[in-house]
């Protein structure tokens, strides 16, 4: 094989070589992306933008729990969900077999793969991954029924709010909650300000990440001087986001979306960045 075939072959086994990607995942969840970034050669940076918590009362969740019986749908929003529901579960001393009776959803594979893990039959999950398709594959089907939403403390409200429109009755159940990872705040502006190890592409898997990102930069406000300094800090970083709600998250924040995954998935952001590059030369 020839240098010049060599180095095509690189390229194309390899194309993200010579990029660097900040991972901002929940140190936990970072992975199964900072993985897929490397094998595609990639020198990725990991500092976490989100950090999981206990949320502070489980009663809603344990209540809902104790009363399974009395649901329909489960729907599911995320694999912190899924993990934070499953361990509740067990703390309580209730089996799986409580649960076969329930129709559940899932707002996406990876979301789905962690409920079936655990032994869930998974009935609904949306062509695109957010929670209005969730809603409308679940159209037709709720009215009259109990659905209980196993979901993170700050959440949207768009799955609650028009299921009950289309007569379901609702209850939501805190399982866990997101916060800002303190420590990460040295790190991410010293990285930021290193030119030799400046990250190429930041990577957003989340509204909370983009929320969070910001509390990180900006510490109190997030408008005005304040965002005009952090965006100026970014200067020929691109900002890559896992899908629409994400990315009009990051412009409600006042920054630029460079990149967007077609498909609402890791492996769709991936792809995503890889197109960037490849697109870039």
């Amino acid at each position: 094989m020839t240098a010049k075939s060599s180095t095509k072959t690189d390229k194309n086994e390899r194309p993200l070589s010579g990029s660097r990607v900040l991972v901002g995942r929940a140190r936990h969840q970072a992975g199964v992306l900072s993985a897929d970034l490397r094998r595609r050669g990639a020198e990725v940076i990991e500092i976490p933008f989100i950090e999981i918590r206990k949320p502070r009362s489980y009663r809603p969740l344990d209540t809902a729990l104790k009363n399974i019986d009395s649901y329909d749908w489960l729907i599911l929003t995320s694999v912190n969900g899924v993990d934070a529901f499953w361990n509740r579960l067990r703390r309580l001393r209730l089996t799986k077999a409580r649960l076969q009776h329930l129709r559940v959803a899932a707002i996406g594979p990876s979301t789905r793969k962690a409920a079936e893990k655990r032994g869930l039959k998974v009935e609904v999950v949306p062509k695109q991954y957010v929670a209005e398709s969730v809603v409308e594959r679940l159209r037709g089907r709720v009215k009259g029924k109990r659905i209980l939403l196993a979901r993170a403390r700050i959440a949207r409200d768009v799955i609650p709010v028009e299921l009950r429109k289309l007569g379901a009755y609702v209850d939501v159940a805190e399982a866990y909650e997101t916060a800002v990872p303190l420590s990460s705040r040295g790190r991410l502006r010293t990285i930021l300000k290193n030119l030799k190890r400046r990250p190429d592409v930041i990577t957003f898997t989340s509204s909370s990440s983009a929320l969070n990102f910001v509390a990180l930069m900006a510490g109190k406000a997030t408008h005005g001087r304040s965002a005009r300094d952090y965006i100026s800090k970014l200067a020929g970083v691109k900002l890559a986001s896992i899908g629409p709600v994400t990315s009009a998250t990051l412009r409600q924040l006042g920054l630029l979306v460079n990149i967007e995954a077609r498909e609402y998935t890791i492996p769709g952001l991936v792809k995503a960045i890889v197109a960037a590059r490849e697109q870039r030369g």
